[in-house]
């Protein structure tokens, strides 16, 4: 039995989920939406998909259609994926789940009610490097973590387009950059809810209504602190997207590039564990397993993790971060 599945949006990152489910046997993409008929028929020309559409209600009705990959403007995340929810359809929602943490209630509401998938991409968690460092931090071999540093920055470049409008995006780099670091270090540290937030935010470089540069403390309920920053068009940044150190009591880890620095007496000993050489740093392989594992969810029927309740609590700490930002106090989400 095939797996149906339309793709929504023809931007870039939908090239990566296309490429990915193209080398799944028992998947077939009906169909790709773009708002621009043009764009879409060049994709599906592009990936030999039948059907080009500019809009979504012809594809929220079919019978013959399993699941959806939502990759538009974050403001469209939450309507689409609520009428495919109602309509019986499971759901895949690109980064951020939505454009607030109300919008991300109101589609896990929508998605019990009717007993529906929603898996969301933070796909770090699919990333070797990642596992390899959440496996050692699980381990105990770095003792207690108790602080970490994390990355989402763009280093002399940022978007254009709806990115940079607030009505569309719903926030600036934290909301596109920020998020990645954020859920990766929730992973890394095996997902410990948020208890405060203290944020500063601030628009440095470009002329729109969005910020290009942040820096948010999180507490943890396990008691680890991470400081994560947001940014783009900065002169210079740490570490690529995703970027994560860690400091536990006995050791050090850092992902991005990838190596632990163990204490030894009083000095320390540092070691590169072998891992696959990466194509890319955004590498294929990690959009593919991510196809992978949701096309598994909707055959078992099991909820996706990274799914509702992980995409929530991102989506939470952003807002708390902007709530801090403007009110200058602490935020506590517990």
């Amino acid at each position: 039995m095939k797996t149906r599945i339309a793709l929504i949006g023809a931007g870039f990152i939908s090239d990566y989920h296309a490429r990915g489910l193209q080398t799944l046997a028992d998947v077939e993409i009906v169909a790709v939406v773009s708002k621009n008929l043009e764009n879409a028929e060049k994709f599906a020309h592009k990936y030999h998909i039948k059907e080009a559409l500019d809009d979504i209600s012809s594809l929220v009705k079919r019978d013959d259609l399993n699941a959806v990959i939502i990759s538009t403007p974050n403001q469209f995340h939450a309507p689409y994926a609520i009428a495919f929810l109602q309509n019986g359809k499971d759901v895949f929602l690109e980064k951020p789940m939505g454009m607030s943490g109300d919008e991300g209630r109101q589609i896990a509401e929508v998605a019990n009610r009717h007993n529906q998938l929603v898996m969301v991409g933070h796909m770090w968690r699919f990333d070797t490097d990642t596992r390899f460092i959440k496996d050692t931090v699980a381990s105990g071999t770095l003792g207690r973590i108790f602080k970490t540093k994390g990355y989402g920055i763009h280093e002399n470049w940022g978007p254009s387009g709806w990115f940079t409008k607030k009505e569309l995006a719903g926030g600036g780099a934290l909301a596109d950059m920020g998020v990645h670091a954020i859920d990766a270090v929730r992973y890394i540290l095996d997902d410990p809810k948020p208890v405060k937030v203290y944020a500063r935010i601030s628009t440095e470089f470009g002329d729109y209504d969005v910020d290009d540069t942040g820096i948010l403390v999180i507490t943890w309920d396990n008691g680890t602190e991470s400081i994560i920053e947001s940014g783009w068009w900065h002169p210079h940044m740490d570490g690529p997207e995703a970027s994560t150190s860690l400091f536990g009591t006995k050791g050090y880890a850092n992902l991005f590039p990838t190596f632990l620095k163990m204490k030894e007496g009083e000095s320390t000993v540092t070691t590169v564990p072998e891992l696959p050489k990466r194509e890319d740093h955004c590498d294929q392989i990690i959009y593919t397993r991510q196809m992978e594992y949701f096309v598994d969810c909707i055959k078992t029927r099991q909820q996706p993790v990274p799914g509702l309740m992980e995409g929530q609590i991102v989506l939470d700490i952003v807002d708390a971060a902007y709530k801090s930002a403007e009110t200058g106090e602490v935020v506590n989400l517990m």
